[in-house]
């Protein structure tokens, strides 16, 4: 737990340090996320590798990370489809299993175990954008 909390301060003062551009980074986690399809699901890790590999095209010197987008989320994500967002394990976010399970379930999201212990099938359910620039359609 003091790992998490300790990555969560890091974050916030990554995020803190950079005005600039941590409206432009929220706004491009937040439209990532939405542009998850329902029944699939991308790891905090992904979001990160695929935000700062569009900033490397864009010329820009970003590296972004798994904490800054679970920053991002539990800051901002209440009103997106957070259930979409999940840890590299397969496992819902932290603390919200039960609470998602009911939306894993209506999307036939593809799961592994009981609503009382479960993850999801990261091979079956993982989004991938065709173009990072773009939510656009899943690659097969």
């Amino acid at each position: 737990m003091a790992n998490d909390d300790e990555g969560s301060r890091g974050a916030q003062r990554e995020m803190a340090d950079d005005s600039d551009r941590a409206p432009d980074f929220v706004d491009e986690v937040m439209s990532m996320v939405r542009a998850i399809p329902p029944g699939r699901v991308m790891t905090y890790g992904d979001i990160a590798i695929l935000l700062t590999a569009r900033a490397e095209r864009a010329g820009l010197a970003e590296a972004y990370g798994p904490r800054m987008v679970g920053y991002v989320m539990s800051r901002f994500g209440g009103a997106l489809p957070w259930w979409r967002v999940i840890r590299s394990t397969g496992h819902p976010p932290r603390s919200h299993q039960a609470r998602a399970w009911p939306f894993y379930e209506e999307e036939e999201t593809p799961l592994a175990g009981s609503a009382e212990s479960y993850r999801i099938d990261l091979r079956r359910a993982r989004f991938v954008p065709d173009e990072p620039n773009q939510g656009g359609e899943a690659r097969s």
